[in-house]
C-alpha cells in the first residue's frame, strides 16, 4: 500500500453500532463500505409507519448516564433535539394497577411487608452505587436477588419478569448483568422521587439522519440491500468480502451484525472464537404496538405480575414522548424455539387487546386505530455468570477482522448508547491494526 492510499474497511450492519463504527473511521481518513442487507439504516432502532405515523419498531429511551448518546448528539449538532420529561411507572399485581417507582408507591404497595420494602429499597440504592460489576459477573441473579430482598419480595418483584422473559433460562443471569440494569434508571432520576428520562424530537431517526449525513459527506459509502455473503479469510488473513458472487477486497472488515450470522458468513473462523458463539444463546422478541385513541394508563413503563398475562410489562411510549395519538408497545420475549415465536402476528396482537382491556377496564376495542407487530430474533442475550470470559474477543485471531453485537454491551443494558460506544470502540481497534 503507498503512503497515500487510504485504509478500506467494510462495514456489515448499518444499526447505530455499524454507522458509529463507520463514522469514526472514515474521520480517521478511511475509505468505508457500510453494507446493509435491510432496505433502511437503523437496525432495532429503525422506524416504521403505523396509520401515517412514524415510530420505531422497537421502544427506545434515553437515560441520564448515557454519555456516549450526549457526545454523539453534541458532535452532529442535534444536542438541541434531546428532551427531557418526568415519568411515571406503575406495577399491576393482584388485578390491580398500582404506583410505583418512588419511595411512598413502594411504602403504599400491599403486597409487601414492611421489612421487604426496605430490603428492597436498600438493593435498588447499593445498585447505584457500585461502579465495578465484575466481582458480581461470578454471581447468579437469582440468590443475588433473594439475599437482598427476601423469597417474598424476589417472588413478587421479579420471579415473573424472569420467567416470562427468559423461560428455562429464567435462573442462568449474572448479577452483573441485572445491576447495571437497576442502576442505570436508578441513576436517571431528578430526585428521589421522580424518575426523569430522555427522548429525542423526532424519535430515533433523528439521530440515524443525522450520523448518515455525516457518514455520506466524508466520502462514506451505504450500501442498502447489500448483505455480504461470505466473509473471505485465507491463511488466518482477511481477504475481504463476497457480494452477489464477487470477491470485494477490504484490508479490514467490522462486523456489527448478530456473531451467530457472521459464524455463517466466516466459515474459517478460528474453532475457538466459532465455539464462544455457539455457547451463547439469545432470547427472541414479538413486540406489538398498538395506536390508539385515549391513553392506557399515565405510566411510560408498567410492570406486570399477573398470571393471565404473558408479558412483563407495557409500555406507553406516548407518556415520554408526547405524540398526537398514544402509542403503546407490549414485548412478548422468548427463546425462538418456543412454538409461540412462529405464531402469526395478530395472534400477538389479539392477545395484547385482551390485557389492555384488563389494564384499564375502559378500553374498547374502538380505541384500536391501528396495530402491528414486529419480532426479532436476538433481541436478549442470556448473559450468564462469568460472561465477561464467555464473550469472544472484539479482535479476532483473523488479522483485520473486529466483530461485536449486543452481547458485548455486557454488563451494560441494550441501548443505543451502548450500541454507538462499541461502534467507536470497534474503530478503535480497528484503527490499531490487525495485531
Amino acid at each position: 500500500m503507498s503512503a497515500t492510499a487510504k485504509r478500506t474497511a467494510a462495514i456489515l450492519g448499518a444499526g447505530p453500532m455499524g454507522l458509529a463504527a463507520a463514522y469514526e473511521l472514515l474521520k480517521a481518513g478511511w475509505a468505508v463500505d457500510l453494507y446493509e442487507r435491510d432496505q433502511r439504516i437503523g437496525g432495532m432502532s429503525a422506524s416504521t409507519e403505523i396509520d401515517g405515523l412514524k415510530i420505531e419498531r422497537y421502544y427506545h429511551f434515553i437515560c441520564k448516564p448515557d454519555e456516549t448518546t450526549f457526545e454523539y448528539l453534541r458532535e452532529l449538532g442535534i444536542a438541541d433535539k434531546l428532551r427531557w420529561v418526568d415519568t411515571k411507572m406503575g406495577f399491576y399485581y393482584a388485578g390491580r394497577m398500582h404506583e410505583w417507582g418512588n419511595p411512598i408507591a413502594l411504602l403504599k404497595f400491599p403486597g409487601l411487608g414492611l421489612v421487604s420494602k426496605l430490603r428492597y429499597g436498600l438493593h435498588a440504592l447499593y445498585a447505584t452505587k457500585v461502579s465495578d460489576w465484575r466481582a458480581l459477573d461470578k454471581v447468579g441473579a437469582t440468590p443475588w436477588l433473594k439475599k437482598w430482598v427476601g423469597e417474598r419480595a424476589y417472588d413478587v418483584l421479579w420471579r415473573s419478569l424472569f420467567e416470562l422473559k427468559f423461560f428455562e433460562y429464567k435462573d442462568s443471569l449474572s448479577a452483573a448483568w441485572l445491576g447495571t440494569r437497576i442502576k442505570r434508571v436508578g441513576l436517571s432520576r431528578k430526585s428521589m422521587f421522580q424518575e426523569r428520562l430522555g427522548y429525542l424530537e423526532g424519535g430515533s431517526d433523528t439521530l440515524l439522519d443525522a450520523i448518515e449525513k455525516k457518514i455520506r459527506g466524508l466520502g462514506g459509502r451505504i450500501l442498502l440491500k447489500s448483505g455480504a455473503e461470505k466473509v473471505e479469510i485465507e491463511g488466518g488473513e482477511l481477504r475481504g468480502i463476497r457480494v452477489a458472487g464477487e470477491l470485494r477486497p477490504y484490508d479490514t472488515v467490522v462486523s456489527t451484525i448478530p456473531l451467530p450470522y457472521l459464524v455463517k458468513l466466516a466459515p474459517e473462523l478460528p474453532k475457538a472464537e466459532r465455539d464462544k458463539v455457539a455457547a451463547i444463546v439469545n432470547i427472541g422478541v414479538v413486540c406489538a404496538i398498538f395506536k390508539l385513541k385515549h391513553s392506557v394508563s399515565p405510566n411510560f413503563w408498567t410492570n406486570i405480575n399477573d398470571p393471565s398475562m404473558a408479558i412483563p410489562g407495557l409500555i406507553e411510549y406516548s407518556n415520554l414522548n408526547p405524540l398526537p395519538c398514544t402509542i403503546v408497545y407490549a414485548p412478548f420475549y422468548m427463546p425462538v424455539t418456543h412454538p409461540k415465536y412462529k405464531l402469526p402476528k395478530e395472534a400477538f396482537i389479539e392477545e395484547v387487546t385482551g390485557y389492555l382491556a384488563k389494564l384499564n377496564p375502559a378500553f374498547d376495542r374502538s380505541w384500536i386505530l391501528a396495530a402491528n407487530a414486529f419480532r426479532y430474533e436476538f433481541a436478549q442475550t442470556v448473559c450468564t455468570p462469568n460472561f465477561y470470559d464467555a464473550l469472544p474477543p472484539m479482535k479476532s485471531a483473523v488479522r483485520g477482522l473486529f466483530l461485536a453485537d449486543t452481547s458485548h454491551y455486557y454488563p451494560e443494558d441494550r441501548s443505543i448508547s451502548e450500541s454507538m460506544r462499541l461502534g467507536r470502540e470497534l474503530a478503535r481497534l480497528a484503527r490499531g491494526g490487525g495485531h
